[in-house]
């Protein structure tokens, strides 16, 4: 299901969510404080882009949990609500549900993506 469920994963919501990491990403750059939090937001979108066959592991620390609370106030917990909105419309429908179960995935991302590694 690899390329093609990311094909289908583009025109069924991924694409609007890859758009909304990298729209945050950019203005978390624009401060030179930000900009390692930005990097990480152009990780996390791609793996938003093309997610079938890739696995999260999440890490932790003392650094890293301080960014993922400042992570929550400016823009994680608007970013898992569309995530988890995304994710409840496609489980509608049957042929949607490996789709929304992704979506769940990266809402879950979205609360604490510092310290998560992609594989």
């Amino acid at each position: 299901m690899g390329c093609l469920g990311n094909l289908l994963w583009l025109i069924l919501g991924g694409f609007v969510g890859g758009l909304s990491w990298l729209v945050i990403g950019l203005l978390w750059c624009i401060t030179i404080v930000g900009i390692p939090i930005g990097t990480q937001c152009f990780k996390m979108a791609k793996l938003t882009f093309a997610p079938f066959g890739k696995t999260v592991e999440y890490g932790g620390g003392p650094v890293r949990l301080l960014v993922n609370i400042l992570w929550l106030i400016f823009g994680g917990l608007a970013m898992a609500a569309e995530f988890a909105i995304f994710g409840l419309l496609l489980c509608i429908t049957i042929i949607g549900i490996p789709f929304g179960l992704q979506m769940f995935k990266l809402a879950k991302l979205s609360l604490m993506p510092f310290g998560a590694e992609v594989k």
